[in-house]
């Protein structure tokens, strides 16, 4: 009995403890709170943990892929953008948008080349961009018989849809919603007017070219009815068409509901009895994907944690898809999900050394897919697997190895003889850790928040805001279980649910303090947060310590905060231009952390080669922030617009 007590009082006290990080503070699992910090570290320089600032490139002031990977990938990038959008504030807005404007920017017309010399029809985006080189078909494999990437084509009108609807940037969405018009007319010239189901030929598929297509009798390869493409393609008409009413098309927004409709009326053909989705179905009548079946026999996860983490599939269906996956524990070996169990057997060329299984796009891990299944953990209240995955993630990141960890079934690294391993990839499950909490749902005049708090969790703040338009918005909860009170900025809000809070676009304040009750907590137990009045503005939040520069920064270090100072003055404080500055200036402040941590031994030294090559990356990451921005002023120098003039004039010191 006394045993009992002790366990009962040691568990109570552990679940009372309190934790405060520079992102999250809160009350209970201490562990999980941890967690979601360490994921919150990751998007700002930091003087231990690789972070997103590493993978700025000047060359179009936005983010590459990795040192070795010197492009943006659709595919690649699809879970960690979407996870991190909420939370992009400038300059990570900005940085994100010239990324994706390498897609739109060499989207097929027709007449225009890829690298490979191959024409992709109007509408068409990509496999990847840089500057100089773009792909319409996934590159890998046998490129001669690939579909075009139809399913990144729709992850791109997704992500770009998401983009706009967050930023609510009405010269952003007038430019681009003929583009994203024609990628989604391109697609819907897919559907079969027979099964309404919509048709893919080899490598179409988002994790491509895991996706053979049909083979036909005679050997060749053609089209097959794929699961992923069209459910990819429902979600990106959910956004498209708040978009097309945000920007008041409403016809428009009502043909892009009627095509969403069909392509859901359609879409039972491709479940089974179980609940799950197949990968696909040849015009034969062939399933592939029926885990267990005698031929093709394998579960496919992709579109099955994407129905669930965009809301495709129905909550009953979710929560079947989710009790198959956890029936398969050799889909999760590491913690983390796999493409498939078992190994395809329908790949175009089996004995392809890439696709040994446990490697690559057979049965390796994608950190891409790890984003969307934890946010789908999130919807189903899983949070012990989020936190599973997180953990095995961490071990790659303490390491200084955040490759796509792609072989040995998500258990090691896809370029191991690296001293240090770095892709945008990586950040993906951190991203989704963060996103997860609250999911947001951007809709043309409003914003849903749907809680999904770990029930070890009893207050929880979060100190990074989220972005509604140029509004931003400060999350704090109390108490556990279902919404029961609402306050913003101090006075109550009665627009919610016991399962979500409404936000209407035009009824929130520039800065809004969201306190949300669940549950019925104690009356002891009072909000984390202070109360709104005497919160420090999101500017003050921002602004970090000033440590000395490093001795070859020290004139950079004194002009960006000449710089920040000018842009204050000008009541520029919130903008791109100064949040690059900023971010620029804190890149080379963490430097010295860095070594005044290592010297000090509070953070673990990295071992050789990996600890040189770390410290490079450092200091590169501070040249090239500050080269962009550089470059940007040489740029505004020109005769463009008044503003950009303006700034360049006073802020030429740089």
């Amino acid at each position: 009995m006394r045993i009992g007590l002790i366990i009962f009082f040691l568990t109570s006290a552990a679940l009372a403890a309190d934790f405060t990080g520079k992102h999250f503070a809160g009350s209970g699992d201490v562990e999980y709170l941890q967690l979601l910090e360490t994921a919150g570290r990751q998007f700002t320089p930091d003087p231990e943990l690789q972070n997103l600032s590493m993978l700025y490139q000047p060359s179009w002031n936005g983010l590459v892929e990795g040192p070795t990977w010197d492009a943006w990938w659709i595919q690649n990038s699809y879970g960690g953008t979407y996870c991190w959008l909420p939370f992009a504030v400038e300059p990570w807005a900005t940085f994100i948008a010239n990324s994706q404007k390498l897609w739109f920017d060499r989207q097929g017309d027709g007449k225009r080349p890829d690298k490979n010399g191959y024409v992709a029809p109007d509408g068409c985006l990509v496999d990847c961009a840089n500057l100089k080189e773009h792909y319409y078909r996934q590159g890998d494999g046998r490129v001669d018989i690939h579909d075009w990437f139809m399913e990144a084509t729709a992850a791109g009108v997704l992500l770009q849809s998401e983009l706009l609807l967050i930023s609510r940037d009405r010269d952003g969405i007038d430019k681009y919603l003929p583009r994203l018009e024609r990628a989604a007319n391109f697609i819907e010239t897919r559907r079969d007017p027979q099964t309404g189901l919509y048709l893919g030929g080899p490598a179409c598929n988002l994790l491509a070219p895991s996706f053979a297509g049909y083979k036909k009798p005679d050997g060749s390869y053609g089209k097959a009815f794929h699961a992923g493409l069209q459910v990819t393609y429902i979600a990106a008409l959910d956004r498209l068409i708040e978009l097309e009413k945000l920007a008041g098309h409403a016809e428009t927004a009502n043909a892009y509901a009627h095509r969403r409709d069909l392509a859901k009326q359609s879409l039972p053909k491709l479940i089974t009895d179980e609940g799950y989705f197949v990968n696909s179905i040849d015009p034969d009548g062939t399933k592939h994907g029926v885990f267990g079946a005698p031929k093709h026999g394998y579960f496919e996860s992709s579109v099955n944690h994407d129905a669930v983490a965009f809301r495709v599939a129905g909550d009953e269906q979710a929560k079947k898809i989710y009790t198959k996956i956890a029936s398969i524990p050799q889909l999760r070996p590491h913690a983390v999900i796999i493409p498939n169990y078992p190994s395809y057997d329908d790949l175009y060329d089996i004995n392809w050394g890439l696709w040994k299984y446990g490697f690559w796009t057979n049965g390796g891990h994608w950190s891409t897919c790890e984003a969307r299944m934890i946010l789908g953990y999130y919807r189903l209240g899983k949070f012990d697997d989020a936190a599973a995955s997180m953990k095995h993630m961490l071990k790659f990141a303490r390491s200084w190895k955040m490759d796509n960890n792609l072989t040995d079934f998500g258990n090691a690294p896809y370029q191991p003889d690296q001293p240090i391993n770095i892709t945008y990839d990586a950040f993906a499950p951190s991203a989704a850790m963060i996103r997860g909490l609250f999911e947001y749902l951007y809709k043309s005049d409003r914003l849903i928040l749907i809680p999904h708090i770990p029930p070890g969790i009893t207050r929880l703040e979060q100190k990074d805001p989220i972005r509604f338009g140029n509004k931003r918005l400060f999350l704090s909860v109390l108490g556990q279980g279902h919404v029961t009170k609402v306050e913003v900025n101090g006075q109550v809000w009665t627009d919610f649910t016991a399962e979500q809070i409404e936000l209407p676009f035009d009824q929130v304040t520039d800065e809004s303090h969201i306190d949300i009750t669940l549950g019925y907590p104690p009356r002891d137990q009072t909000p984390l947060a202070v109360s709104p009045t005497s919160r420090p503005s999101s500017a003050a939040r921002a602004a970090p310590a000033a440590p000395a520069a490093p001795a070859e920064f020290a004139d950079r270090a004194a002009k960006l905060q000449h710089f920040i100072g000018v842009m204050v003055k000008l009541n520029e404080s919130h903008s791109y231009e100064t949040a690059h500055a900023r971010l620029a200036l804190r890149a080379i402040e963490v430097i010295a952390e860095r070594q005044s941590l290592l010297i000090d031994k509070n953070i673990p030294a990295l071992p050789k080669p990996a600890a040189p090559a770390a410290e490079r990356l450092y200091r590169d990451t501070a040249d090239k922030l500050y080269t962009g921005l550089e470059k940007m002023m040489a740029e505004y120098a020109k005769p463009a617009d008044e503003r950009r003039q303006k700034i360049n004039l006073l802020c030429a010191a740089l």
